[in-house]
């Protein structure tokens, strides 16, 4: 089977070894048809504590670590500040 990977925004990093990541996702309205964009939140792994808000990280599903900790940061995308890290 594969693992599953999304891509997503740090919201939060004030936990030790975690953050908070949004993804996006964009679907279509069951009756109306119109794109809305739906987000949710996934408490992902971060070892080394390298993730700052506002980083564009890909994260991938892994065994549970906690009651709600089931993802673990692979890579970070770009920085807050815009440039690749």
């Amino acid at each position: 089977m594969a693992v599953k990977q999304l891509v997503g925004l740090v919201v939060s990093n004030k936990m030790e070894k975690t953050v908070v990541v949004a993804v996006e996702n964009r679907v279509a309205h069951a009756r109306y048809g119109k794109i809305v964009v739906r987000t949710k939140k996934y408490k992902v792994h971060d070892e080394e504590n390298r993730c700052l808000e506002g980083d564009r990280v890909r994260i991938e599903q892994t065994r549970p670590l906690s009651r709600t900790k089931r993802w673990q940061v692979i890579d970070i995308i770009s920085t807050k500040a815009g440039g690749t890290p």
